[in-house]
Order: C-alpha cells, then structure tokens, then sequence
C-alpha cells in the first residue's frame, strides 16, 4: 500500500485534502459564475460542500456514539439545508469555513506534537549511580534520596539534587529561558532539566524522579494538552440547547417571511465559527508555544 494510503498518513492528510477541496471548489465555482455559466458553477460548489459535509456527518456521528454531542451540528445543518434549498454558494462558503477551521487546528496540532516529543525528549531514561566505587545505570525511577550519581558532560540533570563538586556549569535555557549558562558553586541545588556543559560532576539526590522539576512541567504540560478549554466545554455542554434554539428561530423566520431561505440565512448567522475555529486553535497553538518555552 503506499505511504500516502496508510491509515495514520490518510487521517493525517485528511484536512488539507478537504481544505483544498472546498477551497478550489468555491473559487472554480467563482470564475464559472463570472464566465456566465452559473449552472456550471453551482454544481462545483455542490461537490465541494458536499465533500465537506460527509465528513462533518462522519465526524457527529463518531461523537454520538461516544456521547458527545458538539456545536459543529449547526455548521452541518447549514451545508444540507443550503444545499436542499439549491443555494450552494451560501453552502460552500460554511463548508470553506468550517474546513479552513479543521485544517489550521491539524496543523496547530501537529505543531505542538512536535514541540511536545522534544519536551519529552529531554526527559533522562537512566543516570550512573555510585555503588560504592563503581558506577552502575539504573533507571531514574530507582533513584532515592540521599543516593549519589554521576552527571557527565552534556547530560541533561535526571533528577533534582545538590552539586557535590566544587563547581559546575549548567544551561537553564529549557527551564528559566536563560541564553547563557550560569556557574554554581558546591552545595547549591542543581534542578532536573538542566544541562551540564561544564565538567562531569556528583550530584546528591534529593527527590524522587517524580517530585523532580522537570517531571512536574512536563506533567502540567500533558495534563494542559489533555483538558479542553472551558469555552469549548461550555458551548458543547448547551450544544443541544443552542441547536434547539437556532431550528425555533429559523423555523420562526421561515414561518414569518414564508420564505426558506430566511431559514437558511439564521442557520449560518448560527454557525459558531469562534467557538469551532478559534478556541481549539489559541488553545493548542498556547500548549505548542508553553512547550517550546
């Protein structure tokens, strides 16, 4: 099977793919319009909602079985009924919308994976412990307080401890920010995270790997990415409320005009963009930025 066909590289690709769609749809529909072929032109723009809406389907669906239900049922509405009542325009422009949304979150994303895998990167697997006169690797987990291990040149600190060596040079750059490394003096406490660029020296521990520094960011960091927003948790807690409202008011609209596509119109104006678009975006795009810091 090639690359582009595995699973993970297809729901990977997934959203640019769509994204592209819609977007050529709409803009293919535009020039058909403006050469004078509008029957032409709405059945581009039909293909590419259409595209974007069987996804949308797909996606509340998969939601429902795991019992959640989100705001992004009102930008499905807004593709079907658009497409229903033959206005496609008003359709693709949701559906690019809605799109352009998916695509800039997978690609925030992507970037805080990214920035995610080198904050745990950083992260010591195995330190040389002193048994005696001999230096053995165990894992950090094993390490106790008051054991005595070795930190090499170049080695990130595994755990927090006290400098036993009568100086040391570190690079604090992954914990404080700061460019230029900084000198410490023998007795001072050394934190985990941080990176020896001088010469190898003891280290007493003082604290289980878990309680360490560094362990504690990277924990934050997990468990920020992990939670959602409260905005995104608010609008899919009152999803069905909010999608109650918008069907009364644009069956309202339809019944006081007598016309459908008044109700087509509140369906869009309805449409959350916001809260679909820009609170995942700042939300992740906020976890990628605290990462690479």
């Amino acid at each position: 099977m090639p690359d582009f066909l595995q699973p993970t590289r297809l729901r990977e690709s997934l959203p640019v793919l769509l994204a592209a769609l819609a977007f050529l749809c709409l803009a293919g529909g535009g020039v058909l319009f403006l050469a004078a072929l509008p029957e032409q032109a709405a059945r581009i723009w039909m293909i590419g909602a259409a595209a974007v809406l069987v996804v949308l389907v797909f996606d509340i669906l998969r939601a429902l079985l795991q019992g959640r239900m989100g705001v992004d049922a009102i930008a499905a509405l807004s593709i079907g009924v658009g497409l229903a009542l033959g206005e496609n325009l008003a359709a693709a422009i949701v559906a690019v919308m809605y799109a352009g949304g998916q695509l800039l979150e997978s690609y925030a994303e992507g970037r805080a994976r990214r920035d995610m895998t080198a904050l745990l990167g950083r992260v010591s697997r195995t330190a040389m412990l002193y048994r005696g006169t001999n230096l053995d690797s165990v894992p950090i987990e094993a390490l106790k307080p008051q054991d005595r291990i070795l930190v090499r040149k170049g080695e990130v600190v595994p755990v927090d401890g006290r400098l036993l060596a009568p100086s040391s040079v570190l690079d604090l750059s992954a914990l404080t920010g700061e460019s230029l490394p900084v000198s410490i003096t023998f007795g001072a406490e050394v934190p985990s995270g941080a990176t020896a660029v001088g010469d190898a020296f003891d280290l007493l521990v003082l604290r289980e790997s878990k309680k360490s520094t560094y362990a504690g960011i990277v924990r934050l960091v997990e468990q920020a990415q992990a939670s959602r927003a409260p905005m995104a948790r608010l609008a899919d807690r009152h999803a069905l409320v909010f999608l109650a409202i918008t069907l009364l008011l644009a069956g309202g609209a339809w019944w006081w005009s007598g016309e459908s596509t008044r109700a087509l119109a509140v369906l869009v104006v309805a449409t959350p963009c916001p809260l679909i678009l820009a609170v995942p975006v700042a939300v992740i795009a906020g976890m990628s930025r605290a990462a690479s810091q």
